[in-house]
């Protein structure tokens, strides 16, 4: 792992302007600069880069960050690989931690099996074009196909020659060990000990992960020998590297493309990917003959929530086709669904028209996968009453397990429709499968609370930094707890961000990204000033109360900036920009972006935040306290509604009383907000 001086030597040095120039042609429009956002379809200049923050920002699709963000996104790299890159722009000696000896191993036999791999790809192509071999059968196989050269080279194909030990002679004259030959599957051990090539006379298709590096390969025997053979196509096996399941081929070559339309194409096989390319078509991947699986899905899902299946008309394409569709309907995706004419594929097909056709066609004929789905079943169910009762199931499943409440009432009220049955009758199965899923979704987290040990940091702290609690806890017993009614969308996702709380929330951590190390004075209750950091500040207050953030990820924000909160001149926006986790170094830069409020007395005169964190931080922790307990209420009146409740005198004293303190702390935490302006982050 790089060690965080390193990162932040990499920070330092990658020059915003300097970075996104290198794929945006840029303008100056005064202190900013402006260009065409590189992440979607625009028309006019919308992408903003601050040299002087060191941030960009799309206004118009929300993306941007840091110099290492705007690398990720661009180039579809993970943190440490965009850290990398920049290192390497800007020669940067990459410096990481001390690995175990476990982790030196596995780390140097994952770099061999690259390395060989890398050397067999550059075999291959060698082969293809070079060789007579490769030029008189692997050639002329791809031109036949109508594969270009240049799309040849794009997908570093190649060719091996009939001789059965070709590779592996060429390998053993370079020094590779016969350990990792066999360890990726460019060869296999024969019983008296020797190596035989496991392609051998076949044309080879690389599968790459997303930063380009070669993972396997895919060999397909030529026209000429696949008569009477069972296998045209077969795939280096399981690896340290390598696992069909969790791969996707021609993601390096989609994943700009996918991101640009937020849309991606799943087809079936090699060619499929590549014809499309051909006819102008690039966000397409293939599952090359596997079944779809959750790896995949969320490796797609870091690029887009849009997905169309794109398989043959015949009757293995529609079972393909309907093998998918729930898995990525419980990861979030966003399914439509099209069937080429019987008798064409991808491939064919795209090899008769060109781009332009192909897109008009999608989008003539691509259907929502519920009106794809209950016409199939439709017409198998027919005028059977009992296949039809089946078929509501059966499609009430599917819809139950769409995460988004908004696109499950859309989908309940369309299938109901089309199946030309009363809405409660779907709502009724829905409900079934959302409160299955719940329960086990609360099941999961019991169990993993159980398995849980708090850690228990001791340190001294300020004792009397924030006022006394105030929010009184609820007194649900555990069992009401879990039957209480909540957001359908059963995710915890689906609960906190629809929550006014929330938005406070999200404003508390702006200012403690933005001010976390700044000191402020606090007044005590005997009118002493203390100068505490701004963590102590929020921290203290909200432990005070045993309240926690909502968000996971600003939880742990909170988390982190509370090791450094006693450390001098800590700058929390610079610790959260250049934070090892990707996700978080996002947030923080997003909200680091704008930095300065208007004030209301004077709409002219721009005053920086910190110069009232007195106010406003005090403030801001009023603000979420006020939405939590205006929340608590809510649900509070909600509980007292409840016929089990209501007719349960001693626990509906309690509840009473809960609410009574609620009340009583509303009242404090209002006369405390006072009348004051509202601030606007």
């Amino acid at each position: 792992m790089i060690d965080q001086p390193t990162i932040d030597r990499i920070l330092d040095a990658a020059q915003i302007v300097d970075v996104v120039s290198e794929f945006v042609t840029l303008r100056k429009r005064g202190a900013n600069y402006v260009g065409l956002c590189p992440f979607h379809d625009d028309k006019t200049p919308s992408f903003s880069v601050s040299p002087a923050k060191g941030l960009c920002k799309c206004f118009a699709c929300g993306k941007g960050g840091n110099a290492v963000h705007f690398i990720m996104e661009h180039e579809q790299m993970t943190y440490p690989e965009a850290l990398r890159w920049l290192a390497k722009k800007y020669h940067i000696e990459i410096k990481e931690r001390e690995l175990s000896n476990e982790e030196k191993e596995a780390q140097s036999i994952r770099e061999s099996l690259f390395v060989v791999n890398e050397f067999a790809r550059n075999y291959y192509q060698d082969i293809l074009n070079n060789h007579i071999d490769g030029k008189t059968i692997g050639l002329t196989y791809f031109r036949q196909r109508g594969i270009r050269d240049d799309i040849v080279k794009k997908f570093q194909l190649g060719y091996s020659t009939s001789a059965n030990d070709a590779l592996v002679k060429e390998a053993q004259k370079k020094g590779y060990k016969k350990e990792f030959l066999i360890k990726t599957g460019l060869c296999y051990e024969k019983e008296d000990g020797s190596l035989r090539d496991r392609f051998w006379g076949r044309v080879i298709f690389p599968w790459l992960n997303i930063s380009g590096k070669v993972l396997g390969f895919g060999g397909r025997v030529l026209d000429s020998r696949t008569k009477g053979v069972s296998q045209k196509y077969i795939n280096s096996p399981e690896s340290e590297i390598f696992s069909k399941r969790k791969e996707l081929y021609g993601i390096f070559q989609a994943k700009s493309s996918i991101v640009k339309n937020d849309c991606v194409y799943m087809v079936e096989g090699y060619t499929d990917v590549i014809a499309m390319h051909q006819c102008g078509l690039e966000n397409v991947v293939a599952n090359s003959g596997t079944a779809l699986s959750e790896e995949q899905i969320r490796l797609l899902h870091r690029f887009t929530s849009n997905i169309t299946l794109l398989y043959d008309g015949d009757e293995a394409g529609i079972k393909a086709s309907m093998r998918g569709i729930d898995m990525l309907l419980a990861e979030g995706m966003n399914i439509k669904v099209l069937l080429l004419p019987d008798g064409d594929d991808p491939d064919s097909f795209a090899r008769k028209h060109n781009a332009t056709e192909f897109q008009q066609y999608i989008k003539d004929h691509e259907e929502d996968f519920i009106r794809f789905k209950a016409n199939l079943l439709l017409k198998e169910s027919q005028n059977d009453p009992i296949k039809r009762a089946g078929l509501i199931t059966d499609m009430s499943r599917s819809i139950g397990l769409i995460p988004n409440e908004t696109l499950r009432y859309t989908f309940l009220k369309e299938c109901a429709s089309i199946l030309n049955v009363d809405e409660r009758i779907v709502m009724n199965e829905i409900k079934k499968i959302v409160k299955q899923r719940k329960d086990e979704f609360i099941e999961r987290k019991r169990k993993e609370k159980e398995g849980i040990t708090p850690e228990i940091v001791q340190q001294t702290t300020p004792s009397n930094i924030p006022d006394e609690g105030l929010i009184p806890p609820p007194p649900y017993l555990p069992e009401e707890e879990i039957n209480a009614p909540q957001d359908p969308s059963f995710t915890p996702k689906g609960n906190w961000e629809k929550k006014a709380s929330y938005a406070k929330e999200k404003e508390l951590i702006k200012a403690l990204i933005r001010y976390g190390g700044k000191t402020i004075l606090y007044t005590d209750a005997k009118g002493n000033e203390k100068p505490v950091s701004v963590i102590q500040f929020i921290s203290e207050d909200l432990k005070q109360d045993e309240l926690e953030l909502q968000n996971p990820l600003h939880q742990k924000i909170l988390s982190d900036a509370e090791q450094h909160q006693y450390e001098e001149n800590f700058s929390s926006e610079r610790y959260f920009l250049g934070h090892p986790d990707p996700t978080i170094s996002r947030i923080a830069a997003d909200m680091a972006y704008e930095k300065y409020q208007l004030s209301k007395s004077n709409e002219q005169a721009i005053i920086k935040d910190e110069e009232r964190l007195h106010e406003l931080i005090p403030h801001l922790l009023i603000d979420l306290k006020l939405a939590i307990l205006e929340e608590d209420m809510k649900r509070t009146i909600q509980e007292l509604s409840r016929p089990e409740i209501y007719n349960n005198a001693e626990h509906y004293i309690k509840i009473m009383e809960h609410y009574k303190n609620l009340t009583e702390a509303q009242k404090i935490l209002a006369k405390k907000a006072g009348d004051r302006v509202i601030l606007k982050t």
